[in-house]
């Protein structure tokens, strides 16, 4: 009897224990479906703007509000005091910005990555530009998106008014929440960053991955609670 019972329990080992064939073929099934679709990503993006489809919702509609006062965000910089690509976009829309008319000041909020803060080199080229230097007011201490608000704060209580904050696409909604959890409200003018570089080939890797880092800013910001 007690032999029946083990044979019938090596029997029923052997009948669900998995087979090395049909393991081996899942796992290469998985790896097939897995390269089908890391192949089908890379096809999107470098074929289709998948970034500028995608960083709309990040940006919003896009609008062009006027105020008393231009928040501009400054981005990154190169070494020897040069403006990276998304500091120089966003410079050059805050100067057209400005030259349309209805803006009394403009706050450029960039801390000190070299001996020139980017808010300083985002100023020399709005005053290049034909910007009013007594009209540009700096913010240099900000490393984040989290600094830049908050450091912007004490600077706006001396200028009242309605506040218009402009920086890249991709960076809008977590700038514009980051501002109104430190009670600064805003109307947002996002920069077409990535819908530009989306455009062209050799842009469109860069910008998809610029917004899946963005996303993953967010979340970290929303971790945080500074959203």
């Amino acid at each position: 009897m007690a032999q029946a019972e083990g044979q019938k329990i090596l029997t029923q080992r052997a009948v669900t224990a998995p087979n090395f064939k049909d393991v081996c073929r899942r796992w290469g099934l998985f790896a097939y479906r897995a390269l089908a679709a890391v192949g089908l990503l890379a096809i999107m993006v470098t074929f289709f703007p998948v970034g500028r489809w995608w960083v709309r919702v990040l940006a919003g509609p896009a609008t062009t509000p006027r105020g008393d006062i231009l928040i501009v965000l400054g981005g990154g910089q190169y070494e020897g005091n040069v403006m990276s690509d998304d500091s120089s976009i966003r410079a050059v829309y805050a100067g057209r910005a400005y030259r349309e008319g209805g803006f009394k000041h403009i706050l450029i909020s960039g801390g000190p990555e070299e001996e020139i803060t980017v808010a300083d080199a985002m100023a020399e080229y709005l005053v290049s530009h034909g910007v009013p230097r007594e009209v540009i007011l700096l913010e240099r201490t900000s490393n984040s998106t989290r600094e830049n608000a908050l450091n912007c704060v004490p600077i706006l209580r001396h200028y009242p008014g309605t506040y218009v904050l402009m920086t890249s696409d991709y960076h809008m909604l977590r700038a514009r929440k980051a501002f109104a959890k430190v009670g600064i409200r805003v109307l947002p003018r996002p920069v077409p960053d990535v819908e530009k570089r989306s455009g062209t080939f050799r842009g469109r890797w860069p910008a998809f991955e610029e917004v899946v880092l963005e996303h993953v800013k967010i979340a970290y910001y929303g971790f945080e609670g500074w959203l």
